[in-house]
């Protein structure tokens, strides 16, 4: 077998491969014998079935394997003895094979970009956090008696306002027609809860026990039922009952409701859940600026590949509705590698929008080959235990449904490789939280929580921003490196 290397442009590296067709024959002779020595064919004995024979009945099935064998070890002798690494999954094309000659093959590859990775101590990171007051315990235990709070009669009749309960029968019509679904006897409904059709409880207010009343709406453009949205309708409903909040009584009794010994039980247990919360989400806007100042810090080629693929997926995200080109049978049979090329998924998008989802991609793209490369030089690993915990978590969000989710698991490598990916990231960030320069800041509630979610436009900027910046820094080496290269010229 012959190796020659035929193409080396940037990431991208191409190589002839020739596998002698005497190297072939003696693979398939080989298997061939071994074939005999224990087939059982009608006419011989076990173990004595002439080579010739088995040729004739398997041959054509052999030659097969040996060729795709001998190409699986010709890729993986190539990448070796040339010392790559792909970053995708390399490409390998028959150029000519007929039986009884050479086989001549095209290896394709891109190979992962060489770097050196950036100071991890003297990254500059804020983190923010919040000191939990007494005062924000005793307002989230009084919004968990409000959520919990019950209900009682009123002492004296008079009309309904919001936020009493009440306790109706309605009837629904649509042009004088009731509606499935429209009608209900003893319903409770917490006038303001907005938990009926638009202006349904409004009409409730100033309703007297007992007194029918005909309400008129209007059903939402959006609303689920088709055959009613946008049409008006009249519910004929009469109040049976005009109930208020009971007192609110935040105490031990109250507590014991909730299923906690005491209130100072109770308000231990809120604290530990909104710390637990509130240290979440710190730690994801701590990740999010680890992310940034390392989008920023260093430029490298990106393989076309990677970047195609994460271009693709972020189109889908920002264009969920865009449709196949065409319809591609994936049931034919190829005896090639070929590369299906979908570009609707960025169909329908304007130019600003596709040159986002690119400056998005190329910052995915460059972060993820960054968090990799730290974790193997590392060695930063998800050990099995890990996997196995983010499993159980998973399971737990179907109750009555665990068995058929730890067997999806267990059949599914590829969604126990989902649940794997995450882990690895967070253990990185970890990481190089541990080295940064790392200073807590701390926020008010407020300001942890503020609205400052990662959408595509936001991450847009940044991209854009952290783009820039790496071509300049190119730029720059690029300039130095010329400079020194004229000095050196010149001292010649």
């Amino acid at each position: 077998m012959t190796i020659t290397q035929t193409l080396s442009e940037g990431l991208k590296r191409e190589f002839e491969i020739v596998i002698t067709s005497s190297q072939i024959d003696k693979l398939v002779n080989d298997k061939l014998i071994n074939i005999a020595k224990e087939a059982k064919l009608p006419g011989f004995r076990p173990g004595k079935v002439p080579v010739s024979v088995v040729k004739n009945r398997f041959g054509k099935q052999v030659l097969g394997e040996v060729v795709r064998e001998s190409i699986d070890n010709a890729t993986k002798e190539t990448m070796e003895s040339s010392n790559l690494t792909a970053s995708s999954q390399p490409k390998i094309e028959i150029v000519s094979f007929e039986e009884g000659e050479d086989l001549k093959a095209k290896l394709s590859v891109e190979i992962m970009p060489e770097f050196e990775l950036p100071e991890l101590s003297s990254l500059e990171i804020i983190r923010p956090v919040v000191e939990i007051k007494t005062k924000d315990i005793d307002e989230a235990v009084e919004k968990i008696a409000k959520e919990n709070i019950g209900s009682k009669p009123i002492k004296k009749n008079r009309a309904t306002k919001i936020g009493d309960t009440v306790v109706i029968d309605f009837l629904g019509k649509v042009d004088g027609v009731p509606f499935e679904g429209g009608d209900a006897k003893g319903h409770n409904l917490k006038l303001g809860s907005n938990s009926f059709i638009p202006g349904f409880e409004d009409g409730l207010v100033g309703a007297i026990k007992d007194k029918t009343i005909f309400v008129k709406v209007t059903f939402p453009e959006d609303y689920q039922a088709k055959n009613l949205a946008g049409k008006e309708a009249v519910f004929e409903t009469k109040v049976t009952e005009i109930k208020e909040d009971a007192d609110l009584a935040i105490d031990d009794e109250f507590a014991k409701t909730l299923g906690m010994e005491s209130l100072e039980i109770l308000k231990k247990a809120v604290s530990e859940q909104m710390k637990k919360q509130h240290d979440e989400v710190s730690r994801q806007k701590a990740k999010r600026d680890v992310l940034d100042k390392l989008a920023d810090a260093i430029s490298f080629e990106l393989p076309e590949t990677l970047q195609k693929e994460e271009y693709e997926s972020v189109c889908r995200a920002m264009n969920p509705n865009a449709k196949p080109d065409h319809d591609h049978n994936h049931d034919h049979n190829h005896d090639h590698d070929h590369d299906h090329d979908h570009p609707s998924a960025d169909k329908g998008m304007t130019q600003d929008e596709k040159d986002d989802a690119s400056e998005i991609s190329k910052r995915r793209v460059r972060l993820g080959l960054l968090l990799s490369e730290i974790g193997r030089k590392n060695n930063i690993k998800v050990e099995e235990e890990d996997t196995r915990n983010a499993m159980m978590k998973e399971i737990q969000k179907y109750p009555g449904q665990e068995k058929e989710v730890m067997e999806y698991f267990k059949n599914n490598p590829n969604a126990q490789q989902q649940l794997s990916g995450p882990i690895f990231e967070d253990k990185i960030i970890d990481f190089i939280l541990e080295l940064a320069k790392t200073e807590d800041k701390v926020v008010s509630i407020e300001e942890l929580y503020k609205q400052d979610e990662l959408d595509l436009i936001k991450e847009a900027e940044k991209a854009k921003k952290s783009n820039k910046t790496v071509a300049k820094k190119t730029t720059e080496k690029t300039v130095a490196k010329n400079k020194n290269k004229k000095k050196i010229e010149k001292k010649k």
